[in-house]
C-alpha cells in the first residue's frame, strides 16, 4: 500500500510528542511551498485542475492539521514555559501565542479564494491571494524559526521522557476523535 501523509506521521500514541510537532513544522513549511508554486502556476496556466487539487489540499491542511498544531502547543507547550520567569522565554511565548492569532486571521482572509480556486470557481483576485499568500508564508516561517531554536529546546529540557509520551497519546486521541467526528 503507497505511504499516505496519514501514514507517514509519527505513530503519536507511541513517540514523543515533539516528533508530532516537528513533523507538523515541516509539512507546514512544505504546504507554504506549494502555495507559491499554486500561485506561480495560476500566473502561467491558469485555475486548471493541477492548481484545483493544490488549493484543495492546502485548504485542508491549513484548516485542520494546523489548526491541531497550534491547539497542541497551547495546551502543551507554552503554559510550562509562561511560567519560567526567565522573561526572554515568557517574552517569545507571548508572542508566539500573538502568532497564532494573526496567523489565523491571515488563514481567515486566503482560504475563502483558495477554496474557490479548489471548486473551480473563478471570482478569486491573485494579486490580493498574492499579497495575503507572502504575509502568511512570513509569518509562518519566522514563527516556526523561533519555537525551534528557542521554545522547543527550552520545552524539551523541561518536560521529562513520561509526559512528552502523554503529550503524544493526548494529542493523538484529540486527532482520532477530530477524524471521528468528520467521518
Amino acid at each position: 500500500m503507497p505511504a499516505t501523509s496519514e501514514s507517514r506521521r509519527p505513530d503519536a500514541a507511541s513517540t514523543d510528542g515533539f516528533a508530532v510537532l516537528d513533523a507538523c513544522h515541516r509539512q507546514t513549511l512544505a504546504m507554504l511551498d506549494q502555495l507559491a508554486t499554486l500561485l506561480s502556476r495560476l500566473d502561467s496556466v491558469g485555475a486548471d485542475a493541477t492548481a484545483m487539487n493544490s488549493a484543495a489540499a492546502i485548504v485542508k491542511f491549513f484548516a485542520s492539521t494546523a489548526r491541531q498544531h497550534h491547539e497542541d502547543e497551547e495546551r502543551h507547550v507554552f503554559p510550562k514555559l509562561a511560567t519560567t520567569g526567565d522573561p526572554h522565554v515568557v517574552q517569545a511565548v507571548l508572542r508566539l501565542q500573538q502568532d497564532h492569532d494573526w496567523l489565523e486571521e491571515d488563514w481567515m482572509e486566503l482560504s475563502p479564494q483558495l477554496d474557490a480556486i479548489a471548486c473551480g470557481q473563478t471570482w478569486f483576485d491573485i494579486d490580493v491571494l498574492k499579497e495575503g499568500a507572502a504575509v502568511f508564508s512570513a509569518l509562518s516561517a519566522d514563527h516556526i524559526a523561533l519555537e525551534e531554536a528557542l521554545i522547543y529546546p527550552e520545552a524539551r529540557a523541561r518536560l521529562g521522557t513520561v509526559e512528552r509520551r502523554e503529550m503524544g497519546r493526548e494529542m493523538a486521541a484529540r486527532r482520532r476523535a477530530a477524524r471521528a467526528g468528520r467521518a
